[in-house]
């Protein structure tokens, strides 16, 4: 039997329009660039990526993989206000089903009790299949991982 793991952190560059390009520029948000969340990477989202891993000492490529990604992120959990929440609920919204977004989480940048909610219940489906997960509402490097590299989605 194979254990299962976390996906690997998707690559993201200039020109790509899906998931998760809305919320590696939430991400950016957060740390001070000066873009709008709009789900295409353009040449503005390309010149942020590039600033960043230029501050960060990383390669200064434009594209988002598994160097950049994990810099980039920041832990967020229940009280937590702002982009970054606002990128892990773009998350659970793209893996709302429905097609209706009044249905999903609401993506207001305020970690509240549905937000709380919604990650404990995806960690929790992770955790059945990779024990590692820990079930407990604080989004770190691994739910972030599971969540941008677009697992438990359909």
């Amino acid at each position: 039997m194979t254990t299962a793991t976390i996906s690997p952190w998707p690559l993201v560059r200039e020109g790509d329009q899906q998931h998760p390009v809305k919320t590696l520029q939430y991400l950016l948000r957060a740390r001070g660039h000066d873009l709008i969340a709009d789900g295409t990477f353009g040449p503005v989202t390309d010149a942020a990526v590039r600033r960043f891993q230029q501050q960060k000492g990383l390669a200064v490529d434009g594209i988002v993989g598994p160097a950049t990604w994990p810099a980039l992120v920041s832990t967020v959990r229940q009280g937590s206000r702002g982009d970054a929440v606002r990128g892990v609920q773009e998350e659970f919204q793209f893996r709302n089903l429905s097609g209706d977004p009044s249905k999903g989480l609401q993506v207001d940048g305020i970690f509240g009790a549905k937000t709380d909610a919604a990650v404990r219940g995806f960690q929790q489906a992770l955790h059945q299949d990779i024990p590692s997960v820990t079930v407990d509402g604080i989004v770190g490097p691994v739910t972030w991982q599971a969540l941008v590299s677009g697992m438990l989605s359909f």
